[in-house]
C-alpha cells in the first residue's frame, strides 16, 4: 500500500469509544455479557456478524416488544379510569322554553259539520200568467211579507167582474123567490094554494141561496188570484239569484220556482259526533245546561262564531255510528254562509287546577308523547307525558312534569337526551297588526 493511500484508510476506521458513552449490557444466564464490537473487514466494509450478536438482536427486538406491549395496557386501563366524554361537551345550545302553569281549560268535543239554515224557501207563482215585474235584487235581503214580482193581474180581474155580476143576478132570483114564498104561505091558510106549490117554492129559495154562495165564492177565489198575483216573501232571508225573468209566462205547475230565498239570521250548523261521546252531552242537556258550540274553519285556525247546542237528533246513524246535532247560532255579522264546512266544537265541561304548556313544546313519535324538560344543570331530559284537552295554545298535562318545569318550545330538533342548552323563557316577538307576516 502506498503512502498517499494509507491516511485515507486510517480514515475509514471505526472510531473508538469514548469512556462515557453508555454500554448496553445483556443478562444471560445470570452472568453480565457485554455486547462484542463490531469489526471492520479489510478496506473498510463491515464483516459479517458472529452468532453471539444475532442473539443479541433478538433479545433488543423481545425487549422492545414486551416494553411496547406493556405501554400499551398501561394507555388503555388509564383511558377506562378516565371519565367518559359527556355528550354535552361543548357551547350550550339556545333554545324558547316556557314554564308549565297552573289554571283552567276546557274540554271540547269537536265534529265535522255543515252550516245548515233554518229555512229555505222556493218561491213559485200559485197562479199563471205573464211576469211583469221583478222587485228586488239577486242577492238582496228581504223581510217577510215584501213584494218581491207582479204577475199579470187583468185576467183575475175579468174573473171577478164575472162573478160579480152572476151575484147580483142569483140574489135578484133569490128575492123574487123569497116574496112568492112569503105569498103561498098567506094563501095555504084560506086553503087557497095547493100544499105542494108551497113546498116547492121552499125548495127553490133554499137553490137561489146556493147560487148566491157560489157566486159569493166565485169572487172570492177571484179575488185571492188578484192578491197571488203580487208575490211576496214568505220569510226573512237573502235572494239567490233569479230563476225567471220578467217577460215569462210561469205557471204553478213549474218546478224551477221564480227565486230562492235562504235565512241567514239566525243560522243552524249540523254536525255529528261519535255515539262513545253521546252520554256525556246527554247528561247534560238533560241537566238543562246550556252547551257552548264554537264554528272553527276547515283548518282549525280561525273561530267564526259562537251559539249554543239546540237540539239532538232522535237515532244514531248505524252505517257511520255518529250522531247529528244541531247548533244556533245568531250569526249577526254573516261570518257563517249556507252549505259551509265547518269544525263543530262543543264545551263539554271545564277543568280546573290543571297543568298547562305550550302546544309546541309537546313532541310525538310513532311510540310516545314526550317534552324536553329542562334540568336546573341547564341540560335537557326527554319526559314522557300524558296529554289531555287542548283549548287555543295551550294542552293539558295529566302527568309527567308539574307546574313549575320549564319545557323547550322552539329549537326542539337540535336536542338530545343531556346536551346542554340555554333557555330563554317566553316566545318570539310578536309582530305589529299590519306589518306583514
Amino acid at each position: 500500500m502506498s503512502e498517499h493511500t494509507r491516511p485515507v484508510s486510517s480514515e475509514l476506521q471505526a472510531p473508538a469509544a469514548e469512556p462515557d458513552s453508555p454500554t448496553l449490557h445483556l443478562v444471560q444466564g445470570g452472568t453480565t455479557v457485554d455486547p462484542p464490537p463490531e469489526n471492520a473487514g479489510p478496506g473498510g466494509a463491515p464483516s459479517r456478524p458472529s452468532g453471539h450478536s444475532s442473539r443479541w438482536w433478538l433479545a433488543v427486538a423481545a425487549a422492545v416488544v414486551l416494553g411496547l406491549a406493556i405501554w400499551l395496557v398501561t394507555a388503555q386501563s388509564g383511558k377506562a379510569s378516565r371519565p367518559a366524554a359527556t355528550p354535552h361537551a361543548g357551547p350550550a345550545i339556545p333554545v324558547l322554553g316556557a314554564k308549565a302553569r297552573e289554571g283552567d281549560i276546557g274540554v271540547y268535543f269537536t265534529g265535522l259539520g255543515a252550516v245548515t239554515p233554518l229555512y229555505t224557501t222556493t218561491v213559485r207563482t200559485r197562479v199563471d200568467g205573464q211576469l211583469m215585474q221583478v222587485f228586488y235584487r239577486e242577492g238582496q235581503l228581504v223581510h217577510e211579507g215584501e213584494l218581491l214580482a207582479q204577475i199579470d193581474p187583468r185576467p183575475f180581474e175579468v174573473q171577478l167582474t164575472q162573478a160579480e155580476g152572476q151575484l147580483i143576478k142569483d140574489q135578484a132570483a133569490l128575492e123574487n123567490a123569497r116574496i112568492d114564498l112569503k105569498r103561498y104561505q098567506a094563501l095555504i091558510t084560506h086553503n087557497a094554494v095547493a100544499q105542494q106549490q108551497l113546498v116547492t117554492q121552499q125548495a127553490l129559495v133554499v137553490q137561489d141561496e146556493g147560487a148566491v154562495k157560489t157566486d159569493q165564492g166565485n169572487i172570492d177565489s177571484a179575488k185571492l188570484n188578484l192578491v197571488y198575483c203580487r208575490i211576496t216573501s214568505p220569510i226573512t232571508g237573502r235572494v239567490g239569484l233569479r230563476l225567471v225573468d220578467p217577460g215569462n209566462i210561469v205557471h204553478a205547475t213549474d218546478t224551477n220556482g221564480l227565486m230562492v230565498i235562504t235565512q241567514i239570521t239566525p243560522i243552524s250548523v249540523i254536525f255529528t259526533l261519535p255515539e262513545d261521546q253521546v252520554p256525556a252531552v246527554l247528561k247534560r242537556v238533560r241537566a238543562g245546561e246550556k252547551l257552548r258550540v264554537d264554528a272553527w274553519d276547515r283548518d282549525l285556525k280561525t273561530k267564526l262564531a259562537e251559539g249554543q247546542l239546540l237540539t239532538l237528533d232522535n237515532q244514531i246513524d248505524p252505517t257511520t255510528g255518529t250522531l247529528k246535532l244541531r247548533a244556533l247560532f245568531p250569526n249577526e255579522n254573516e261570518d257563517l254562509f249556507p252549505n259551509e264546512f265547518v269544525n263543530a266544537r262543543m264545551l263539554v265541561r271545564e277543568e280546573h287546577g290543571a297543568t298547562l304548556v305550550p302546544n309546541a313544546a309537546v313532541q310525538r313519535n310513532s311510540q310516545n308523547t314526550f317534552v324536553y324538560l329542562v334540568k336546573p344543570d341547564h341540560t335537557v331530559a326527554i319526559q314522557q307525558v300524558n296529554v289531555g284537552a287542548t283549548e287555543g295554545e295551550d294542552t293539558q298535562i295529566l302527568s309527567g312534569i308539574s307546574p313549575g318545569d320549564i319545557v323547550v318550545t322552539t329549537g326542539v330538533d337540535k336536542l338530545q337526551e343531556g346536551v346542554q342548552v340555554n333557555a330563554q323563557l317566553g316566545g318570539p316577538p310578536r309582530i305589529a297588526q299590519g306589518s306583514g307576516p
